[in-house]
């Protein structure tokens, strides 16, 4: 999934803009994709992210980190195995983690990736949607969309089995306010600027 977008530039020759595959927007300001190479940085570099959330646990390689200095982009790592047991409490723990910077505003725009942007995303992506109330059989036509033939029962039964009352832990300290559901707007603010920051994966 992805799409090829032309800018005009003033020039006889038109700029091509190549978005990551299995790139998508999730919500305003929260985007999703696979492994984003050097030929989409021109592409990312539009959607003026201050953050980006990376479910694997190899290193980022050195390119991606020099675009990411350049642009002033953040990047918050989060070391999920490719085939990790769904009853392993790191797993969870990882996803929660992970959320609580995904619902900072202050983190906004964000793009969420993995390797293909199919099933460590989608499962991230999932327990977002539960905590937007989502029916779980649109959360599971959403995840098999990106996923396709690859799709996975146990990504399927962790995000089934994802407590949502766990979520109090996170959202503790943060006030949440809908306006609209739908509409285009939410603000997600924590509620002491003073509290421990998310962690930051150092260059």
């Amino acid at each position: 999934m992805g799409l090829i977008v032309e800018v005009e530039n003033g020039d006889d020759n038109d700029a091509v803009l190549v978005p990551p595959p299995n790139f998508a927007m999730v919500e305003d300001c929260i985007f999703r994709s696979s492994f984003p190479t050097s030929s989409n940085f021109p592409f990312l570099q539009t959607l003026n992210l201050r953050s980006i959330i990376y479910l694997c646990p190899e290193p980022y390689p050195e390119e991606n980190l020099e675009f990411l200095r350049s642009q002033n982009i953040r990047l918050f790592q989060f070391a999920i195995e490719g085939k990790t047991d769904v009853s392993t409490p790191i797993l969870k723990d990882s996803v929660m983690d992970a959320l609580k910077v995904l619902i900072d505003v202050r983190n906004h725009p964000v793009l969420i990736h993995c390797k293909r942007g199919k099933h460590r995303t989608g499962c991230l992506v999932g327990c977002l949607r539960k905590l937007q109330n989502w029916c779980l059989s649109s959360v599971f036509e959403e995840y098999q969309r990106f996923a396709g033939v690859k799709s996975r029962t146990m990504d399927l039964t962790f995000i089934e089995m994802f407590d949502i009352l766990s979520l109090s832990q996170c959202l503790y300290s943060i006030i949440y306010q809908y306006h609209g559901y739908g509409s285009k707007k939410r603000r997600l603010l924590y509620k002491d600027e003073n509290l421990q920051k998310p962690r930051l994966t150092s260059f």
